[in-house]
């Protein structure tokens, strides 16, 4: 892993407690060098109140932004800031590290880019150097919006062993193709010149299936969308249905609402604490923060 390139304070934030004492979690931006995408990678991360890189590792919940987005736009739209420090206030959720890369435009899949090649090879090991954060599956969680949805659910049926929990906001998802205003058919992803069908079923969920359910893991899943978002609530409601049907845990809900932060948002909070509900209850690891480890051997559940 090459040096830090660049480090950069984006917010700080202070609220006053009921006791008068503060709050102030923090939002970093940092970026670095990936091999496997031949260039430096950015990535904005949220550090709770209190955080302190020689402290016990926390849990970690990567968190994967939409099509043509921003990692900020958890933070700027999504809001992500003052729910989780309202949460962990509140005891409702266990302090959490969250990590929010940039993903462009890449489906976070190996096809225009190495970028979820990028993501476990790269962006992991990051993490795991530089933050006090858990290294075992029970502290390690996979979410995203939209783009970022059908990422998570990639990540979290192919490296089941590596996820303790999954949010899925308005995961684009669709089980059988894209719809002709889904930006999956222009990006240029799933086909070389022009949509390829082909390539999408082979990336989609629906493939990964049969190998999920045939491994000794399952991430309880939360999944949600907006009412009007008809394709994306439809193969939402799909997924969960089919998860609970095959006895994996899952959370459904469908609020007012389009594509749009604001339903995103209004759904951040519950899907935050359902999500922090898998790290199990019991003492944080008192392994600080150090050099970059080979991948941890993961146990069973």
């Amino acid at each position: 892993m090459r040096p830090l390139l660049s480090l950069a304070l984006v917010s700080l934030c202070t609220v006053a407690a009921a006791n008068t004492s503060a709050l102030a979690s923090t939002v970093t931006s940092r970026s670095f060098h990936s091999d496997a995408l031949g260039r430096d990678w950015s990535y904005t991360v949220y550090l709770p109140t209190g955080y302190r890189h020689d402290a016990p590792r926390l849990p970690v919940l990567y968190l994967l932004h939409g099509n043509n987005g921003d990692a900020n736009d958890w933070l700027t739209q999504g809001h992500l800031q003052s729910a989780a420090d309202a949460l962990i206030e509140h005891k409702e959720m266990p302090p959490v590290v969250i990590v929010m890369p940039q993903g462009g435009t890449d489906w976070y899949v190996d096809r225009k880019e190495k970028m979820e090649t990028a993501f476990f090879d790269d962006l992991l090991p990051e993490i795991e150097t530089h933050y006090a954060v858990s290294t075992q599956r029970s502290g390690r969680m996979i979410g995203g919006v939209s783009m970022g949805g059908f990422g998570a659910l990639r990540y979290a049926m192919t490296q089941p062993e590596l996820f303790c929990g999954a949010m899925l906001l308005s995961p684009a998802i669709y089980a059988n193709e894209p719809p002709r205003t889904s930006a999956a058919r222009r990006v240029g992803v799933f086909g070389d010149h022009q949509f390829d069908p082909r390539v999408w079923h082979e990336l989609n969920y629906p493939a990964q299936w049969d190998r999920y359910m045939s491994r000794p893991y399952r991430l309880p899943m939360f999944i949600a969308a907006g009412d009007d978002d008809l394709d994306i609530q439809a193969d939402a409601s799909l997924l969960y249905t089919r998860l609970r049907q095959a006895g994996n845990p899952a959370a459904l809900r469908i609020i007012d609402g389009a594509h749009t932060w604001d339903v995103w948002s209004a759904l951040l909070p519950a899907a935050l604490k359902y999500t922090l509900g898998c790290v199990k209850a019991q003492a944080p690891s008192q392994t600080p923060a150090g050099p970059a480890q080979e991948h941890p051997s993961f146990q069973r559940p």
